[in-house]
């Protein structure tokens, strides 16, 4: 069973949902800066990922509930893996905003 998880589908659209409905949770796009301008999710958090380290300064919690994004999933995957390695204890990769369907904001929060 486990091996096929890995490969498992998540649905951007239902996790931005379910992050909603969690009290204090963060919504973290790794997308770069111009990109994350060009079009994000409401209320979304940028920490490009090859910044990550700096996530610290903008989630300072590391039981927060973070929910992270890129553009097709791959980005999100291996911030999580990092945030972990720094001892984030409560973030997923939630895919990409590609398979995202609800309004997205032009520029920053």
């Amino acid at each position: 069973m486990g091996l096929f998880n890995l490969f498992k589908h998540v649905d951007i659209n239902a996790e931005v949902e379910a992050m909603k409905a969690i009290e204090n949770a963060v919504l973290l796009d790794v997308r770069s800066k111009e990109e994350y301008l060009g079009g994000h999710i409401p209320g979304s958090k940028n920490v490009p990922v090859e910044n990550i380290e700096k996530v610290v300064d903008v989630i300072a919690d590391k039981n927060t509930p973070v929910f992270v994004y890129c553009l097709r999933g791959s980005r999100s995957a291996s911030a999580v893996s990092a945030m972990e390695k720094m001892g984030y204890t409560n973030a997923k990769s939630i895919g990409g905003i590609v398979s995202y369907k609800g309004k997205t904001v032009i520029g920053s929060n």
